[in-house]
């Protein structure tokens, strides 16, 4: 009887070869299994393109091969990832912090799974009135049919609007624009053509329409068809056509409901009110859910408790019920998935919290919770700055999510920033050393100590023997500006004064209150006073930089969103190529018929349906991303197309239009900012939030402004490499020295301890926070109470 050999030995390492991703130089790696990996290095070093672009990449497109042929078969338009070798791999999850647009109806327990959990407890564990019939799980979920109030399709609220906000000024003609809310073109014009031929007076102001006309245009359900006869333009002819009626506030109801449009939805809802719905109250349910308890209380109330406060209420209940029965079981379940919620700062959520109100961070957190209940094993994690949004105290638990991750047997890899978690990491790969065409080769792979010995290692200089903070004198104040009895979200009535002329810093564990007091009511009481022309406003101008996208489509990029691509386009079309064949600035732009490839129109990417998986883009086949049709790559400037001067990096961009005053400006503001590696043409769906912040503020910063103004950043250094911070923390200090006042809500303790001033709320998270814990310079705030005063301490060495 023969033996059969033994199985070959597992390689316990991951092992890379040749990665050509991006800007990487065919760079090799080897990633042990089983263990922590962060891999880091400056803002557009490459790490991500190693850790993402291609090892994520690779293990989707093997995993793409053994699914189907029909998948097998896109592997060619989805492309695979620029290596020459990867052994070793297992499967692999993503979690990044993707800024996708979740629907209203997207929540916490949605995202968590928690919702399923929590209904079935009250399905299979409830209190029922006597006499009701047990309910299915489905019937307890608001975006179900079975269980939607149908008065408010399980929204909550009704939307519905009124006269002068659909028609803000009546001294206009419809002609004029009265109608506000009307869509602007073609379709605005069509809508006041169609009243005119139904015989309604266009050209009478708004406010002298008899009170029954006005009712009708604005708010009919009636759709009349009527024969429209155009005014004719000189030159042009327009034949008569069959135009239909839609009334205002069926149009913005329609348009608020249907819309995928962001900024047609926004549009939309300025002429909208919104109520809590009459028939369930907000509660979303029918009245048969309504009407069932669990420990005394309704699911709505239960789903609007912070995660702490609800594991409080399940707990209690869990003592009580019968051991062994359903309520036992399901509450353990419930307990034991939020356990890892709350370890990872997220408490202070509640289940029904809407998903778009949620920080990208958040998001991700969120997920990787999720993750620890799923049981897999023998996957390969790929995590995007789970620290991102991360209080310092905080980040020992992150740690500790992360270990059980890798003790459960798997192999967890991180890009990360954040130099608690890079000392944590079992394996630290460091990629640079600069950024772009300055980066791209790997500096060190192994334990983490050994960076220590890598010169020019820019992580080394903060990792090992770090100086303590030079010391500097905090400015003095000029003034304040004073807010008090703030009320929302968790803030009760808090009181705080934010000086002027200063660099402050408002920090605080997550979900504190930081956001909600600066980007929230900070903001709107200076900009209702700047409207109403306040003379005792001690500033100018309101700048407000959030990490919202530049763009949500591949088409808006970091050249359009400048406007840095206007001053390229007329370089273009002064030409003398395209003075001899009549080009004008128009044939240059990827957005409009005539000089895009009209394949893609304009995109460079073709969207690619892969049926049950999300859809993913792939360069268009045409024009292989170019944008442009051959004739107009024709046209060349200093040797270049414009699509190759699309993808010049910031810093190549700046020495190629040296001699051009606009674009040298724009550029320059952008490279001083730690934007030198961004590619000019880079789509505005692969950035990051922290990318898209610091182009806005670079945006503002080549403005040259001397009115006093109020600068607001939310998280500033997101994404940043400490080295990357000092470059920022620079810029902002400029700022204040030019006579502004710059407010940051952050994290970073090296921003903290570098501003003048610090606002601490506290001391806990959601009805724990919303309280000013200390504030005044940062060695007074250090040496206070509160959780941030020793991580401040800290930093200030």
């Amino acid at each position: 009887m023969s033996r059969s050999a033994p199985p070959p030995a597992v390689d316990a390492f991951i092992r890379i070869r040749g990665a050509r991703e991006h800007n990487l130089r065919s760079v090799d790696a080897d990633l042990p299994r089983h263990a922590l990996t962060v891999f880091t290095g400056v803002s557009g070093s490459g790490k991500s393109s190693l850790a993402f672009a291609t090892l994520y990449a690779e293990a989707q497109r093997r995993y793409f091969e053994s699914v189907a042929p029909y998948a097998r078969r896109l592997i060619h338009q989805i492309g695979a990832p620029r290596v020459a070798e990867i052994t070793g791999l297992p499967p692999a999850v993503s979690l990044e912090q993707r800024r996708a647009a979740p629907g209203s109806r997207s929540s916490v327990g949605t995202v968590t799974l928690l919702s399923n959990s929590l209904r079935m407890l009250y399905s299979r564990a409830g209190e029922y009135p006597p006499g009701a019939a047990r309910l299915d799980s489905d019937a307890f979920s608001p975006n179900t049919a079975a269980g939607a109030c149908p008065a408010c399709h399980g929204l909550g609220r009704i939307h519905d609007t009124t006269e002068e906000l659909l028609v803000p000024d009546p001294s206009l003609t419809i002609r004029e624009g009265a109608v506000a809310a009307w869509p602007g073109a073609w379709q605005g014009k069509n809508l006041r053509d169609v009243l005119d031929a139904l015989g309604y007076d266009v050209d009478r102001p708004w406010r002298e329409l008899s009170a029954e006309d006005r009712r009708w245009i604005l708010f009919t359900d009636e759709q009349p068809v009527v024969t429209v006869h155009p005014v004719r333009d000189a030159g042009r002819i327009q034949r008569p056509y069959q135009g239909t009626y839609t009334g205002a506030r069926r149009y913005v109801l329609k348009t608020y409901s249907d819309t995928r449009s962001p900024a047609l939805r926004a549009r939309a809802e300025r002429f909208l009110t919104a109520s809590g719905c009459p028939e369930c109250g907000g509660e979303r349910l029918r009245p048969e859910a309504r009407a069932v308890t669990f420990a005394g209380r309704p699911i709505a109330e239960l789903a609007a408790l912070p995660l702490t406060a609800l594991a409080e209420v399940l707990e209690a209940a869990r003592g009580r019920a019968p051991e062994g029965g359903p309520a036992a079981a399901l509450t353990t379940d419930l307990l034991a998935r939020i356990a890892p919620v709350a370890e990872l700062g997220l408490g202070y959520l509640s289940l029904d919290r809407s998903s778009p109100t949620l920080s990208a961070g958040e998001l991700q957190r969120l997920r990787l919770a999720t993750q620890l209940r799923s049981g897999l094993f023998g996957v390969v994690y790929v995590l995007d700055e789970p620290s991102a949004g991360l209080h310092p105290a905080d980040t020992e638990a992150l740690l500790g999510v992360l270990d059980r991750l890798k003790e459960a047997g798997n192999t967890v890899c991180v890009v990360e920033h954040h130099l608690d978690v890079v000392r944590h990491a079992d394996w630290l790969v460091e990629v640079g050393p600069g950024a772009g065409e300055h980066g791209g080769r790997v500096l060190h792979c192994g334990p983490p100590d050994g960076l220590a010995e890598v010169p020019g290692s820019a992580t080394g200089r903060f990792l090992f023997a770090r100086d303590p903070l030079p010391e500097r004198t905090v400015r003095v104040p000029r003034g304040t500006l004073p807010l008090s009895g703030a009320h929302r979200n968790n803030l009760r009535g808090t009181a705080v004064e934010f000086p002027l002329g200063v660099l402050t810093a408002v920090t605080g564990v997550s979900g504190s209150g930081k956001s909600t007091l600066v980007g929230g009511v900070l903001a709107e009481t200076v900009a209702a006073r700047l409207a109403a022309g306040d003379p005792d406003c001690p500033v100018a101008r309101l700048v407000e930089v959030d990490q919202k996208p530049i763009g949500r489509t591949p088409r808006s990029n970091l050249a359009t969103y400048t406007g840095l691509f206007d001053v390229v386009r007329r370089i273009f079309a002064a030409a003398p190529e395209s003075r001899a064949r009549g080009y004008r600035a128009g044939r240059f732009s990827f957005n409009v018929p005539g000089g895009r490839c009209e394949h893609c129109q304009g995109e460079g990417f073709v969207a690619v349906e892969l049926l049950f998986l999300p859809s993913t883009y792939a360069p268009c086949p045409e024009c292989a991303g170019a944008r442009y049709n051959p004739e107009t790559l024709e046209v060349r400037h200093a040797g270049l197309d414009v699509s190759e001067v699309l993808g010049l990096t910031v810093e190549a961009a700046g020495e190629f239009f040296a001699d051009v005053p606009a674009a040298a400006r724009s550029l320059r503001a952008l490279r001083e900012i730690g934007l030198g590696y961004l590619r000019l043409g880079q789509p505005a769906t692969e950035l990051s939030g922290g990318e898209a912040q610091r182009i806005k503020l670079a945006t503002e910063l080549q403005r040259t402004r001397r009115e006093p103004t109020l600068y607001l950043l939310d998280e500033p250094t997101t994404g940043l490499h400490p080295a990357d911070v000092e470059v920022l923390v620079g810029r902002l200090h400029g700022l204040v020295d030019a006579g502004h006042t710059v407010v940051v809500v952050e994290h970073d303790m090296t921003v903290a301890a570098g501003a003048d001033w610090v606002i601490d709320l506290g001391p806990g998270g959601g009805a724990e926070g919303g309280r000013v814990v200390a504030c005044g310079p940062p060695a007074e705030v250090a040496a206070g109470a509160g959780r941030t005063a020793p991580h401040l301490a800290r930093a200030l060495g």
